[in-house]
């Protein structure tokens, strides 16, 4: 048995971003470098029947604050495999729009700008929701980015100081200059997140291979415990039941 076989597994993630109703990917997060991938539902299905145990399922429109797919988003949460859980964010800033996307039957909602601009809000929904709650940090060298990655967010390590005093349950980490463009992740920042935290963490941003898999799966035992992947999956760059094989699923 080789030494790699023996990391614990890593749990992948595939993306569903969806703008417009259908699905697509962003180029480094920027609106207006949409690429189609046709039926949000139709993807969701496919990762499903092809192993995935979770979907990150994102409204790209509430993210950008230019509308919702809120009845879109709904129907590839109910019509998704019951065994299949769903990671939902984009838009989630308020009450009502957390209270909307809870009652998609999603397992687990992603706070992006309004944890960094709310903190309070924050801190009170992170101590009500625990584990189905996850915080989202979008980062740009150590500045996080927010509303979309259109507007700073803040220094990283002041607000997961904030959110770790606060009791965040687990924390997604995107490279925004990384994401969607295949050229790797930043094993570095997640290093540096891992250091700094004992909840899990999820990579997301820039994974192109499956020697990129291989090289997160090796972080697990610092605390990663997942990895979003999406354009190289569109891209066929390598299959789901290939990247879970790798990943040790």
């Amino acid at each position: 048995m080789s030494e790699f076989s023996t990391i614990p597994a890593l749990t992948l993630l595939p993306a569903v971003d969806v703008a417009g109703g259908k699905a697509v990917r962003l180029t480094q997060g920027e609106a207006g470098t949409e690429t189609s991938y046709g039926d949000p539902i139709d993807a969701a299905h496919e990762w499903a029947e092809q192993g995935a145990e979770w979907i990150h399922l994102v409204d790209l429109d509430a993210a950008f604050g230019r509308g919702s797919n809120r009845s879109i988003i709904k129907k590839v949460v109910k019509t998704t495999a019951k065994n299949v859980n769903i990671e939902l964010s984009g838009g989630i800033r308020d009450d009502a729009s957390l209270e909307a996307a809870l009652a998609t039957g999603a397992k687990r909602i992603n706070l992006g700008t309004a944890a960094l601009e709310n903190p309070e809000w924050a801190a009170h929904v992170i101590a009500e929701y625990g584990e189905a709650i996850a915080v989202g940090l979008d980062v740009r060298g150590t500045t996080l980015a927010a509303r979309g990655w259109t507007e700073e967010g803040g220094d990283l390590w002041a607000v997961l100081e904030r959110l770790e005093a606060a009791g965040c349950a687990r924390y997604v980490v995107t490279d925004v200059t990384k994401d969607g463009t295949l050229k790797g992740p930043n094993l570095d920042l997640l290093r540096s997140v891992m250091e700094r935290t004992h909840r899990p963490v999820i990579a997301s941003g820039g994974v192109s291979s499956l020697d990129d898999i291989a090289a997160l799966r090796e972080l697990v035992p610092l605390g990663l415990e997942g990895a979003i992947v999406g354009k190289a999956l569109y891209a066929g760059a390598f299959t789901l039941p290939e990247a879970l094989d790798v990943a040790g699923r």
